[in-house]
């Protein structure tokens, strides 16, 4: 089963990281990334640029757009691959993100995540 990982943070803070904590944290993760990864449980791994990003509504029955996020606190995702949701907990706990950043508001969020091919999707 996969599951949705979205690691929250204060993006004010975050913004304000000095650039050697910024390189300390992420040498923090590389190596549970590269543990994920190589463990064949990494399904997908990113992160979110913020300050750029519009939403879509429905206005009228046409799609209206606006600045901003309605995720504001996401900074990054992962979906990965476990036996069932306490699995992918302790998966995500091994995250630095679950284990230090106070400071950061650091948060790991998991959710099962059914992924499926598009109907719409052309070969």
């Amino acid at each position: 089963m996969k599951y949705l990982c979205l690691l929250h943070y204060d993006v004010a803070k975050f913004e304000n990281l000095t650039p050697a904590r910024l390189e300390a944290i992420v040498k923090e993760c590389a190596p549970y990334d590269a543990a994920l990864k190589a463990s064949g449980q990494q399904v997908a791994v990113g992160s979110l640029q913020h300050g750029t990003s519009m939403i879509l509504r429905a206005r009228d029955g046409q799609p209206s757009t606006s600045e901003g996020s309605i995720a504001s606190t996401v900074g990054a995702v992962l979906i990965l691959e476990a036996r069932d949701l306490n699995d992918a907990v302790r998966v995500a706990s091994l995250h630095p993100a679950a284990r230090t950043g106070e400071d950061l508001g650091w948060a790991v969020e998991v959710r099962p995540f059914e992924m499926f091919e598009s109907p719409w999707r052309t070969p």
